[in-house]
């Protein structure tokens, strides 16, 4: 098998993580591309793949070698290297990208600061330039900034032969859960239509749970807030005559894990008054 794949990987400085994002006509690209550990670097070992490159490969980064370096010892053991296709960003957040002269058309790069865009069996060129400056353009936090250069590469034509599977991978010195490893995302799209769009959905959720609660998204529980809380409370079953709002409430944050978005007594947190709504929205119709 030789899966059609475009892909970006990255260092970002502003949050000092590692990410790669990629999409394929493959199922399960996650399975094979993306590569990334905090303070080492990030790979995409892609075309025919070689999935030694991505453990290899960090391992070498994490000596100290350039993406360039690591590049050249990789291929320079590998009989198939001319089917191969790999993006590297090293620890100093230098880009280096390889293409075979095997894969298949069109198959390319674009190397730029802190990042590189490669893809095999493309639409294009346009592809990998067009990521390239969506990256470069958006002004998002890390992981939409690596969605920007998926779409964009999408909407150049992408994959010849469609899609499939999407995937990005995040990594930050105690990026993870609790801190206590660096995976900071890690999101798979296995099969589906449109792997980019779902992967975009996945990142919303997944940053409703996890990301930092920030104190200018409190709304103080009165009036229309007040009503439209209890009417989606009701609606979903928690609020129940003889009970109150804030126990129903407490009640939903433990139901929905959202512990960690509590910001007090007499308050909600406003991207949980949105889920809390358009879940109850959702219900009524149902």
């Amino acid at each position: 098998m030789h899966p059609s794949t475009f892909s970006i990987v990255a260092w970002d400085p502003e949050s000092k993580s590692y990410g790669v994002a990629v999409q394929s006509k493959f199922i399960a690209v996650g399975a094979v591309v993306p590569w990334a550990k905090a303070g080492v670097g990030a790979i995409a070992t892609q075309a025919w793949a070689n999935t030694s490159y991505g453990p290899k490969g960090l391992d070498l980064l994490a000596t100290g070698m350039t993406a360039e370096a690591v590049i050249d010892r990789l291929t320079a053991q590998d009989e198939g290297l001319q089917h191969r296709q790999i993006g590297i960003v090293d620890g100093r957040g230098h880009a280096a990208a390889f293409t075979g002269e095997a894969c298949m058309d069109w198959a390319g790069h674009v190397v730029g600061e802190n990042f590189t865009c490669q893809g095999n069996i493309l639409a294009g060129p346009e592809v990998a330039r067009d990521m390239a400056a969506a990256y470069q353009r958006s002004g998002a936090a890390f992981p939409e900034r690596l969605i920007a250069a998926l779409r964009a590469g999408q909407a150049a034509g992408g994959d010849r032969r469609g899609q499939q599977s999407a995937a990005i991978l995040v990594v930050k010195e105690k990026g993870g859960y609790g801190g206590w490893n660096d995976k900071a995302m890690e999101l798979r799209v296995e099969d589906h239509p449109h792997p980019i769009e779902e992967l975009a959905r996945l990142i919303s959720v997944y940053q409703l749970y996890f990301s930092p609660v920030d104190p200018r998204d409190a709304m103080t529980l009165e009036g229309a807030v007040l009503d439209e809380v209890a009417r989606s409370l009701t609606r979903l079953g928690y609020l129940k005559e003889g009970s109150g709002v804030g126990d129903a409430l407490q009640a939903f944050y433990n139901t929905e894990n959202f512990e960690d978005r509590v910001h007090g007594p007499g308050l909600i947190d406003r991207p949980v008054f949105d889920f809390l709504t358009k879940k109850a929205g959702q219900a009524q119709l149902d």
